[in-house]
């Protein structure tokens, strides 16, 4: 299934550089085991974010947002 990723952090750390905020979003082909696997480790690690960035030391309020996009596609044919 291939779904995007919208990450949004506020008041993060990266490098020793303060940012406000930053949003990063990607598509990836998934499945729904990884989907539940990811939604699982995002809501239950802490620093979750921190151990997973290079040099990323901080990081506010984050939100992980997951959007089914081939229902999108298949509605456009």
């Amino acid at each position: 299934m291939k779904v995007k990723f919208v990450l949004t952090m506020d008041d993060l750390v990266v490098n020793e550089n303060e940012i406000d905020q930053l949003v990063l979003d990607w598509e990836s082909d998934v499945n729904q085991e990884e989907i539940l696997e990811l939604s699982h480790n995002w809501i239950t690690s802490k620093n979750f974010l921190t151990k997973r960035m290079d040099g990323l030391t901080r990081v506010g309020e984050s939100s992980l947002t997951i959007e089914p996009l081939e229902e999108e596609e298949d509605a456009q044919y």
